[in-house]
């Protein structure tokens, strides 16, 4: 019968008083090697499909997702732990709002995790909405939403008529992945070349099945 790695990792290999068969011989030992690789599939449903059954992920195992590039890690939860940072996602802006730097969007962070960058503004470089009212602006996927409504507060650039300078404004994430903001009133009056803005950089909440 076969003999084990001295490793300790129970990766089979033949011996010379096994039965002459190249091809168990070969499989064997190959299957027994793949899963301390770094396995790499299509997407998270192409790894879905193939690991169930005798080739199950187990608790180590590491691979990689070509379309979301995306490395994760098999825990002994048996859940997938993200071992590195994702690539950046656009935000979709509401009707009346627009990137301004930074370039707006989301990402998974290693470990678990979403967030934020960027800044935004209104479409038509005019001003924000200053009078307590709780704005949409954005969306993020359902899928990277928080559990409960999440409270940030974010950097800004308005002044007001009276001359007043505001720094902050207050920006919510929603369960349903819908992004708002909320701002003093008397601020926000933008120019053509400098128009109010609000910056996102810093947020970072946990999507709802983390």
């Amino acid at each position: 019968m076969p003999n084990t790695d001295s490793y300790g990792q129970s990766v089979p290999y033949p011996v010379l008083s096994d039965a002459p068969n190249i091809e168990t011989a070969m499989s064997t030992l190959v299957n027994g090697i793949v899963p301390y690789t770094v396995m790499r599939f299509a997407n998270a449903n192409d790894r879905s499909a193939r690991l169930i059954g005798t080739t199950k992920a187990v608790p180590g195992m590491i691979t990689y997702l070509i379309a979301e590039d995306r490395w994760e890690a098999f825990q002994g939860d048996r859940t997938w732990l993200l071992l590195s940072d994702g690539p950046w996602n656009p935000m979709s802006f509401a009707s009346g709002y627009a990137a301004y730097g930074g370039s707006p969007g989301w990402r998974r962070k290693a470990g678990g995790g979403i967030e934020l960058r960027g800044r935004f503004m209104r479409s038509n470089r005019g001003n924000l909405v200053d009078d307590g009212t709780i704005v949409k602006f954005a969306t993020v996927p359902t899928s990277v939403a928080p559990a409960a409504l999440r409270y940030y507060m974010c950097a800004s650039n308005r002044v007001s008529v009276s001359g007043i300078t505001r720094y902050t404004a207050r920006v919510e994430v929603s369960w349903l992945g819908e992004l708002a903001y909320t701002v003093e009133a008397g601020g926000g009056v933008g120019t053509t070349e400098f128009p109010a803005w609000v910056s996102l950089d810093g947020i970072q909440f946990s999507p709802a099945g983390d």
